[in-house]
C-alpha cells in the first residue's frame, strides 16, 4: 500500500485540503512514473538547450544592433539569470552577432532536440491527466505543438532579457532588481499556464492550470537565478578539463531540476482537479471527464 492512502494518511487528508491536495499530488507522481518523464525532460532539455542558445544570442545581435549601451545591459542580466549562456555572453560579448547562417544553423538544431523535449513534456502532461493512449494527440498534432512551444519559449525568454536591459538602463537603482523580477515571474507563469492548457492533450481550462503554473513560474524563476551561482560555484576552478565537466554536471543538475518542477506542479494540477471531481460525484453533480475518478 502506498503511503498516501494508508489508514494515518487518511485521517490527515480528510482534515486538511492542502495536505489532500499534496498526497494526490504525490501519489500521482508515483503512479504515473512522473521521475522518469522529469529524467527524460532534462535530458532532451540538455540536446536542445546549445542550439537554442546560439539562436538566442544570433536573435539578440539582430534586436540590439547598433546599441551597445542597451547591449551590455542585456548581457549583465543574462549573466545573472542564466548558466552558461550569461557567462558565455560576459565573457565574449562581441559573440553578440545577428548572423543568417548562425540563425539557420541554431534554428535548425533547436527545431530538431526541442521536439523531442516538447513531445516528451506532452507525454508527461498526458500521463498527468491519465489520458488513454488512444485519446493521445498524434505525430503531426504532436509536432504542430512542439514548434508552438518553441517559439512560445524563444520569443518569451529574448523579450525577458530585453525588458530586463531596458529596465536596468533606465537608471532605476530602487526599484529596477524588483522590477526584473516580478516581470520575469509574470512571464514565466504566462509561459507555463500555456504550456500546461495547450500541449495536454486532455481538454483542459485556464482555471485548471493555474496554480500550477504559479507554483511553478516562481520556482522556474528561483531556479533561473540560482542556478547561475550552482554553475559557477561548480565550474570555480584552475583545472580547465574539471571546469568543463563541472559545468555539464551543474547544467543537468540545473535541467533536471526544472524537469521535476514541471512535471510536479502538472501533477499538482491534475491532483486538484481529481479531488475537484471527486467532490462534485459525492455531492450528485455529474461532469463529463476524462480523467480517474
Amino acid at each position: 500500500m502506498a503511503w498516501t492512502t494508508s489508514d494515518r494518511v487518511m485521517v490527515l487528508r480528510e482534515r486538511s485540503h492542502p495536505f489532500d491536495m499534496f498526497a494526490e499530488m504525490m501519489d500521482g507522481w508515483r503512479r504515473h512514473l512522473a521521475g522518469r518523464n522529469a529524467s527524460l525532460l532534462a535530458f532532451f532539455s540538455f540536446l536542445s538547450i546549445f542550439p537554442l542558445m546560439l539562436a538566442a544570442v544570433t536573435i539578440l545581435g539582430f534586436v540590439l544592433d547598433g546599441n551597445e549601451e542597451l547591449q551590455r545591459k542585456v548581457i549583465d542580466s543574462a549573466a545573472s539569470e542564466i548558466p552558461v549562456l550569461g557567462k558565455t555572453l560576459a565573457d565574449n560579448p562581441e559573440s553578440i552577432d545577428g548572423s543568417l547562417i548562425a540563425l539557420v544553423i541554431g534554428l535548425g538544431g533547436a527545431l530538431w532536440a526541442s521536439t523531442k523535449a516538447f513531445v516528451g513534456l506532452q507525454s508527461a502532461l498526458d500521463d498527468s491527466w491519465e489520458v488513454e493512449v488512444d485519446d493521445r494527440d498524434g505525430l503531426p498534432a504532436q509536432r504542430g505543438k512542439a514548434l508552438m512551444g518553441l517559439a512560445i519559449i524563444t520569443i518569451s525568454q529574448v523579450g525577458a532579457l530585453t525588458l530586463a536591459g531596458i529596465v536596468s538602463a533606465a537608471d532605476l537603482p530602487a526599484f529596477s532588481n524588483l522590477a526584473i523580477i516580478g516581470a520575469t515571474v509574470v512571464i514565466n507563469i504566462v509561459v507555463i499556464a500555456a504550456m500546461y492548457r495547450f500541449l495536454t492533450s486532455y481538454p483542459t481550462t485556464w482555471s485548471d492550470v493555474w496554480l500550477g503554473a504559479v507554483f511553478a513560474g516562481i520556482a522556474f524563476t528561483a531556479l533561473q537565478h540560482f542556478g547561475t551561482l550552482i554553475v559557477q560555484r561548480l565550474a570555480d576552478t584552475e583545472n580547465e578539463s574539471m571546469a568543463t565537466i563541472n559545468t555539464i554536471l551543474g547544467l543537468i543538475t540545473w535541467l533536471s531540476l526544472i524537469g521535476i518542477t514541471v512535471i510536479m506542479c502538472a501533477e499538482l494540477n491534475a491532483a486538484r482537479k481529481r479531488l475537484q471531481v471527486n467532490r462534485n460525484i459525492g455531492s450528485g453533480n455529474d461532469l463529463d471527464i476524462a480523467i480517474r475518478t
